[in-house]
């Protein structure tokens, strides 16, 4: 398994995605860990080669992975995610003769705004996920609507070879808590009022979240709506610094504004998400989306984008709302955004329903266990 993100390291939706996975095909396989960053007992870590100190992100990303590659000696078959591993993956295959399987969280073509982020490193990474799909004995996507996406993107890939894995959701770590505003509370610590409608919104800074979407839908929220920002890590200082000052100006213009930017623990994020009346997903591309399912295991109605796979996970009108985005068209997204979130906070009991056929939805159709077999028959086809 070639991985970037492993625990304790976990920032996104892959390393959610690994993380699980990798937990639940040790039930059925021997799985053997290659991934990046702190040393950890249960995983194999590579690191750039140090010559490159100071080059291009994506260059000695290029270097970690030969690394990698080497290191793949032995295995049977290797699987990699997201383009940090993809030449990882493709080196270990021709190099060891063995199946390459990769999964296809997100394609560098519909993110163009890493550009900003990488420069030309954006490049690079483009023409190692395009290399890495094209010649992968198997792919496997996250959504019906991402598996779309690869198709048409990458149109030399044989279809036959695209396959639909979901993502998924542990239920037993994800669950409304009894007491969201006990003595410990991170909702008693913001000082957030339990008697007002909450908002709530939990991921990373980065244009394909549609943070700055939210913030400016915000300013049409109706007044008792609060607002909880769990949003960190920016993908540039230039969108974090827009970010900043776009929450500056939200804060001063409506009370009830509540910026979280550390990434806080499990046991808080539950609390706020189970407090919320309403959990928004103001993405402008998303394979799947875990936060969703995440939100819908804490018993929250979604209000959520209709893009990518994530009307697969939020049923509208059943377990939230779904909002049409049209990329030329903002100002509309945003006051729609704004119009579903005050429909489902003014009505507490539409949102509580919603909120209970999310949790069941998830438990009933995301379990990781499930996920794991469906990976490993992906397995068998890639060895023939």
């Amino acid at each position: 398994m070639m991985t970037r993100e492993y625990p304790p390291e976990v920032y996104g939706g892959a390393g959610v995605h690994v993380t699980e996975l990798v937990r639940h095909l040790a039930d059925l396989i021997d799985v053997d860990v290659k991934c990046m960053g702190v040393e950890r007992p249960d995983a194999q870590v590579y690191g750039p080669d140090p010559g490159l100190a100071g080059a291009n992100p994506a260059i000695t990303m290029l270097s970690t992975d030969l690394r990698m590659a080497v290191g793949a000696a032995g295995a049977d078959l290797v699987h990699s995610h997201t383009w940090y591993t993809g030449l990882a993956g493709h080196l270990a295959k021709e190099l060891h003769g063995v199946p390459h399987v990769l999964t296809a969280h997100s394609l560098e073509p519909r993110r163009p705004w890493k550009a900003e982020q990488l420069g030309g490193g954006y490049r690079v990474s483009s023409w190692v996920e395009r290399n890495a799909v094209e010649y992968a004995d198997a792919v496997i996507a996250v959504s019906s609507g991402m598996r779309d996406d690869v198709c048409d993107v990458y149109p030399r890939l044989d279809p036959d070879r695209v396959h639909v894995v979901r993502n998924g959701i542990d239920t037993s770590q994800w669950y409304p808590v009894d007491d969201p505003y006990g003595p410990d509370s991170a909702l008693v610590a913001l000082g957030v009022d339990p008697d007002r409608p909450i908002a709530a919104f939990v991921g990373r800074i980065t244009r394909q979240k549609g943070v700055a979407h939210l913030v400016a839908a915000a300013h049409h929220f109706s007044p008792d709506v609060q607002l909880i920002l769990c949003a960190g890590a920016p993908d540039t200082p230039e969108i974090g610094a827009e970010v900043e000052a776009a929450v500056a100006e939200l804060s001063a213009a409506r009370p009830g504004v509540f910026w979280v930017r550390e990434m806080l623990p499990l046991p808080r994020i539950r609390e706020i998400l189970t407090a919320a009346t309403v959990f928004v997903c103001p993405s402008v591309y998303e394979p799947l989306g875990i936060v969703n399912l995440e939100a819908m295991a804490c018993g929250t109605a979604v209000v959520a984008s209709a893009v990518g796979g994530i009307p697969e996970v939020v049923q509208d009108g059943v377990t939230g709302t779904l909002v049409p985005y049209t990329p030329d068209d903002a100002a509309t997204f945003e006051r729609t955004l704004a119009a579903a979130v005050d429909a489902v906070a003014g009505d507490p009991a539409a949102a509580s329903a919603m909120g209970t056929a999310g949790r069941a939805r998830a438990a009933a159709e995301f379990s990781w266990a499930t996920i794991a077999e469906q990976t490993v028959a992906v397995y068998r086809t890639a060895l023939g």
